[in-house]
């Protein structure tokens, strides 16, 4: 609206210009007030009724995502219907009969306000319950010399108050339809909300080779916020880059937000210590951990007055009477800090000979200590699933691939998350739309945008506009009589003319002198 108000208002000035070339100097004055009533005429044409017309955005067609290489699982849902996918009827342990069943309700539909028509997704209906759905791969997929690539996309359409959007990939699935929060998996990857922490995790189970129990991996925490990814209500896509070298990347939206390597960034650490402390050590009696001791040698002066007790006194009461009589009782002088006062006398501290340091258990040899320089061979996969709790519904899940190719995986999001990027951009008004929602919604803002907009613009107008327009050396001409071409001509010619008289009256002057001389003789 500014812009095109200012763009007006100098078309305006401009017309203005190019007319006083053939005009008389009496139309040189612009009136400020009419170009800007004109300026809003046609800003107040531009709307039709109560809405704001603006340019037609780019219509984003949909088209579903066709994989450009080899995958091991690939969805986009477009057929409509949960083929390959098996709801989960196991029962949660160590939970009420009341909520232990995995009875939340999936279906496959469009988002609730999509801007692509007949791009459908996977979306967790129900709140408050246990949900649980998983399918299998194309094959297993074996942790060789092959990077790893999960990517999906994840849209919390009714925002999120406790829960999570992350998948898992199974391990040991002999019975899909009995998948529940202890089914042995892989990898869990996803965003994950409850409260005010927002979490976006990368763990996965190591194998320990010596016992060959499992132990949970947590990935260090992105630097970056993450809250903007669960309250847009938008279309996030969530990539996780696995390499043979175990390092990792962690992406949003094509973006890494997080990375590191298996060996040096996860919690606790792959590989033990190679020595810890002794348990059966103790300390002994004598280890004397001062640094610091009162100086033995030290002595308290004569003079130093410690005595905080006087002489005993009969505890007091309040006298009755003083209670409605002014100024009762005995007046004693105001009291102020004693300048001589030393304090409680303490011998200054030295530093403590015996000292022999904090204590601490000698070292020995771990004897669990294990070296795997492999972490990324981690046990092979074959199906993916999502085990969730969410006090929130319509969390919509799309675009699922799992390859062993970058280039594939981003192709499959160009073509799948890219367009619903594209539409969203699309269907999103511009910076003067943006301004006019705002205001419609809070009607204070015309206040800010006046004085802050408006008003400065009025007075660059006033400023720009309103002076008298000198006149050209064209209009010097508009006359048959003589004139100076130039304005410095003129004043030449005035300051010749000045000359002139003056000679003219020096030598009238000279000759009344001369006249005065002649009536003498």
């Amino acid at each position: 609206m500014v812009l095109l108000l200012l763009g007006t208002v100098v078309q305006a000035h401009d017309g203005h210009d190019d007319e006083d070339d053939d005009d008389d100097e009496d139309d040189d004055v612009i009136d400020v007030e009419e170009d800007l009533e004109d300026g809003i005429e046609e800003v107040e044409d531009s709307k039709l009724g109560d809405g704001v017309t603006f340019p037609p955005s780019p219509k984003v067609t949909y088209k579903a995502p066709v994989p450009t290489g080899e995958v091991y699982f690939v969805d986009a849902f477009d057929k409509g219907m949960l083929v390959g996918w098996v709801l989960s009827k196991a029962k949660k342990d160590d939970t009420d009969d009341e909520i232990a069943k995995y009875d939340g309700k999936w279906e496959v539909e469009e988002m609730k306000e999509s801007k692509l028509p007949g791009d459908k997704g996977l979306v967790l209906l129900s709140r408050a319950k246990h949900h649980a759905i998983s399918a299998r791969l194309n094959k297993p997929f074996t942790f060789d010399t092959k990077p790893l690539i999960v990517q999906y996309e994840v849209n919390f359409q009714s925002g999120i108050e406790c829960g999570g959007a992350y998948v898992k990939l199974l391990s040991r699935t002999p019975e899909l339809n009995l998948f529940h929060d202890k089914t042995p998996y892989t990898i869990m990857f996803g965003p994950d909300k409850c409260g005010e922490d927002y979490k976006l995790h990368f763990i996965f189970r190591h194998k320990n080779p010596k016992t060959g129990i499992y132990e949970e991996k947590h990935a260090k925490r992105p630097d970056t916020d993450l809250k903007t990814y669960f309250t847009d209500k938008k279309t996030h896509l969530y990539t996780l880059v696995l390499n043979p070298d175990n390092s990792f990347e962690i992406l949003v939206d094509q973006m890494v937000v997080n990375s590191g390597n298996l060996l040096n960034d996860m919690t606790p650490p792959v590989n033990p210590p190679r020595e810890i402390e002794d348990p059966n050590d103790q300390k002994p009696e004598d280890w004397d951990e001062r640094p610091k001791i009162p100086d033995p040698d030290a002595v308290k002066p004569d003079d130093w007055d410690e005595d905080m007790d006087g002489e005993w006194e009969a505890p007091q009461i309040a006298n009755p009477k003083c209670e409605s009589a002014p100024g009762c009782g005995v007046w004693q002088r105001p009291t102020i800090d004693n300048p001589n006062y030393k304090g409680k006398w303490k011998a200054p501290m030295i530093d403590n000979p015996n000292y022999q340091g904090i204590w601490k258990p000698r070292k020995i040899p771990n004897p669990d200590f294990f070296e795997d320089l492999e972490p990324f061979k981690m046990t092979p996969f074959s199906a993916v699933g999502l085990e969730l709790w969410s006090m929130t519904s319509d969390i919509f899940f799309d675009n699922f691939i799992i390859c062993a190719d970058r280039a594939v995986a981003d192709d499959w999001a160009n073509d799948g998350w890219g367009l619903k990027k594209a539409a969203d951009g699309a269907a999103e008004p511009g910076v003067m739309g943006q301004m006019l929602e705002a205001a419609e919604e809070r009607p204070w803002l015309w206040v800010v945008y006046i004085l802050t907009v408006a008003l400065p613009l009025f007075l660059v107008v006033l400023f720009c506009c309103s002076g008298k327009k000198q006149p050209s050396a064209a209009e010097y001409k508009k006359t048959d009589a003589p004139q100076p071409d130039v304005k410095e001509e003129e004043e030449e010619e005035e300051k010749e003319e000045e000359k002139e008289k003056k000679d003219e009256e020096e030598s009238e002057e000279k000759l009344g002198e001369n006249t005065l001389n002649i009536s003498d003789l």
